[in-house]
């Protein structure tokens, strides 16, 4: 394990100030499957968990976790969160990038056999250090979306030997109920729509849907939701339009929704111009 050492943080992607207390500038890049948030942190996170494994990769320096509310702070280089692992995040201005990695895809289901599903786990050294020098090497040559997806994808196949894809051996019937879910993000989504796009009763479908992803339904449309908002923001739309376009009910859904799942308010990100990276 990595020396023990105060520092702080939270992945981000813009600028953050939430009571004063976290800031992070950088970029965030989503696609199907995962996502990268990049740039660099100071702060505390509040508790949350979220449905993606995240990866957590210091250009140089340390950044901290803790899974216990009177637990003790330990110190990484490199580490991976597992999918719904309670936590929270700190760093002290360290230049970061964090990696999500969706379970259901051949990446995460190997992300799981590798790392296991209960605990933060330290990541190999070398594998901690490869990782982010070839993420910040795209980000400094070509910080465009599909040079930085395809930096992405070569990171995480770095650390796992598989994509962000989402893994077709799974039963065909949840396969059919995650296209449908996506295509549909958007707008109204019911388990009893879900269920019946997957031939299934609607508890039959949930348990099928837990047992697969790890995940209840609502917890992972609430995940889609979330990063369809971001999107949005980051396209140039307020948080209030993002809540409409995600399908959220209204901006303090989407505002519990973001807290709960990255441990800041959402109004607390601003859009970072690359050139300013």
């Amino acid at each position: 394990m990595t020396d023990r050492r105060s520092q702080s943080a939270q992945p981000a992607v813009r600028r953050v100030r939430t009571a004063g207390l976290n800031s992070a500038t950088g970029r965030v890049y989503l696609w199907q499957g995962g996502s990268l948030w990049i740039g660099e942190g100071q702060g505390r996170t509040q508790w949350h968990e979220h449905h993606a494994h995240q990866l957590a990769l210091a250009r140089s320096g340390h950044f901290r976790f803790r899974t216990e509310a009177n637990g003790v702070w330990t110190a990484f280089e490199g580490a991976i969160v597992p999918s719904h692992c309670t936590h929270q995040f700190e760093v002290d201005g360290v230049t970061l990038a964090h990696l999500f990695v969706e379970p259901e895809s051949r990446a995460g289901r190997a992300l799981t056999t590798r790392f296991g599903s209960s605990a933060v786990v330290e990541l190999p050294g070398v594998q901690a250090r490869s990782a982010p020098k070839t993420l910040f090497k795209a980000l400094e040559g070509d910080p465009s979306r599909d040079s930085m997806v395809r930096a992405a994808g070569l990171a995480v196949a770095d650390l796992c030997g598989e994509s962000t894809e989402t893994d077709k051996s799974m039963d065909s019937r949840l396969l059919r109920a995650l296209e449908f879910i996506r295509s549909n993000v958007r707008g109204p989504i019911s388990l009893r729509d879900v269920a019946s796009a997957a031939a299934l009763s609607e508890s039959h479908f949930r348990h099928l849907f837990v047992a697969e992803t790890g995940s209840s339904f609502r917890a992972y449309l609430l995940w889609l939701r979330i990063n369809v908002a971001i999107d949005a923001v980051m396209a140039g739309a307020s948080w209030t339009e993002a809540a409409h376009e995600a399908g959220f009910a209204d901006s303090a859904h989407l505002t519990r929704t973001h807290k709960r799942m990255f441990g800041i308010e959402p109004t607390a990100l601003r859009p970072q111009p690359l050139r300013t990276l």
